[in-house]
């Protein structure tokens, strides 16, 4: 779980659903007394209306509330909504020292407009659905692959709910993100690449197919899409592996879906079941594994570059890179190691200076074959990420 400092004004991050909110007022924010909280919710639409005409007035009220010498916080709740009020906030920061916290799910409307994210005034933080750590004993890797790991998902009792809920999120993701902000001038051609893009998860993107398979649309387009979602928290790009930054970016990246349940929502699968040994359960299990990767690298802010590797022969899933060296990471669902795949992915790893490489699978024996260490996938990240 991340913990935002308690001494400074901070961003929180998250696509819908996260529990930003929550996480806020029943954890960091448990204990306080209402007079020390001021808290503007932009998702009402009079309140939105309201702010946006007369940004200046939450200087007003902060500075009223300030006088009785209690104000400790103030929450701005989807602060992307009314981008002018970072402004304001950007002046009450640094004029009376009053401490902020803002949370957005989209940075697009605050990248257009005035925000610079205050500055470096404000750390920022991200919020995701939860990982495998997070959730304990109460963590099922067959639930998660299926439906994902957003926190209302993991309340829900049974399937018909779960993909109801689902399936009303992404139609929720497409009608207050996309139409009610206005990203896109047309919904229809984006609906379509929502499905598309889910359906291309986890493979490497030809943005000039997926223009053609959506129709109406081109290979810009399609990109700008694309970075509609990471600007959103629907996902990320992972580009292709390059010691030269330039030859990376001339690659074709990767996208994944930040959750497993929303991904499958999006390609309309959730009523198929997912079998082990399936190459359908494979994909699955791999994304699962990446995002936990993915996560723990936020949470615990180890600050590794992430990447795949293709070479001539084979493709290594992830690749963790800083300035002392790599990690390679080859993800597998198998309930078995298989040796002569661990080798190949040896032959690839030895090319890469102060490299570790790492087999992660379901065998739940511990093995190390041609110096690569091949690990029960949860041991394995605690390894990689050095969590105790």
């Amino acid at each position: 779980m991340i913990k935002p400092s308690h001494s400074s004004s901070f961003f929180l991050f998250g696509a819908r659903g996260t529990g930003k909110s929550t996480f806020i007022k029943q954890q960091f924010l448990k204990g306080l007394a209402a007079q020390e909280i001021i808290t503007i919710d932009l998702l009402l639409p009079e309140t939105e209306d309201l702010y946006a005409r007369n940004p200046e007035r939450l200087k007003a009220e902060v500075l009223a509330q300030k006088d009785a010498k209690a104000l400790k916080w103030v929450l701005i709740d989807e602060v992307q909504k009314v981008p002018r009020l970072l402004d304001v906030a950007h002046h009450l920061i640094e004029t009376h020292k009053i401490k902020f916290i803002l949370t957005g799910s989209s940075a697009r409307k605050l990248k257009r407009g005035s925000a610079n994210l205050l500055a470096g005034r404000a750390f920022v933080n991200a919020l995701y659905p939860f990982c495998s750590f997070e959730l304990g004993s109460g963590f099922d890797l067959e639930q998660a692959l299926h439906w994902g790991t957003l926190p209302k998902i993991t309340v829900l009792n049974n399937d018909q709910d779960r993909m109801q809920f689902l399936r009303a999120y992404a139609l929720t993701y497409l009608k207050e993100e996309i139409q009610v902000e206005q990203l896109v001038r047309r919904l229809d051609p984006f609906r379509a690449f929502l499905e598309v893009a889910a359906q291309c998860n986890g493979t490497v993107l030809n943005f000039s197919s997926i223009a053609r398979d959506v129709g109406a649309i081109d290979h810009k387009t399609v990109l700008s899409y694309f970075q509609i979602l990471e600007d959103t928290h629907l996902g990320f790009l992972l580009s292709a592996y390059s010691r030269s930054v330039r030859k990376a970016q001339g690659t074709h990246p990767k996208f994944y879906f930040f959750d497993t349940g929303v991904k499958r929502a999006l390609d309309q699968t959730l009523d198929v079941v997912l079998k082990p040994k399936t190459s359908a359960y494979g994909d699955a299990f791999e994304h699962w594994v990446i995002l936990e990767a993915f996560r723990l690298n936020e949470i615990f802010m180890k600050d590794f570059k992430f990447s795949y590797f293709q070479g001539r022969d084979l493709e290594i899933d992830l690749v963790l890179s800083k300035p002392a060296g790599d990690v390679l990471i080859e993800i597998k669902s198998a309930a078995r190691v298989d040796p002569s795949k661990v080798k190949r992915m040896a032959s690839v790893v030895k090319d890469f200076p102060r490299s570790k490489g790492y087999y992660l699978s379901q065998d739940s024996t511990p093995q190390q074959i041609a110096g690569i260490r091949c690990l029960p996938w949860q041991t394995g990240l605690k390894e990689i990420f050095r969590l105790g």
